[in-house]
């Protein structure tokens, strides 16, 4: 009679934790705030242009550029921007009061 082999199944994450010092993370929240900053006035804009007509749609914003790309469906707003501006790194915003894109 054969034996039966156990296999360990290995949990959690494939690469190892990422160990950020307290001055990496504020760098990055600093960079992720700053690129906020500069895509918000685009979205303002196409906020008051579009949310009667298109409410609730995604708004990917590049700021490099200015462009923006609205659709219903975010994965077909990230392959607009992507296709355009393959690389380059944008934000994504809803129309709506808030520009949220979910909720909690």
């Amino acid at each position: 009679m054969k034996e039966e082999q156990t296999r360990t199944v290995r949990r959690g994450r494939i690469f190892p934790e990422i160990q950020w010092t307290e001055e990496q993370k504020a760098q990055k929240r600093a960079e992720r705030e700053a690129f906020y900053q500069r895509c918000k006035p685009i979205f303002d804009k196409v906020k008051s242009e579009f949310i009667e007509t298109h409410y609730n749609w995604y708004v990917a914003v590049e700021p490099d550029s200015g462009d923006y790309f609205i659709d219903k469906d975010l994965n077909q707003v990230w392959q607009k921007c992507g296709d355009k501006h393959p690389g380059k790194i944008h934000h994504t915003f809803r129309i709506n009061e808030t520009g949220a894109c979910g909720s909690i």
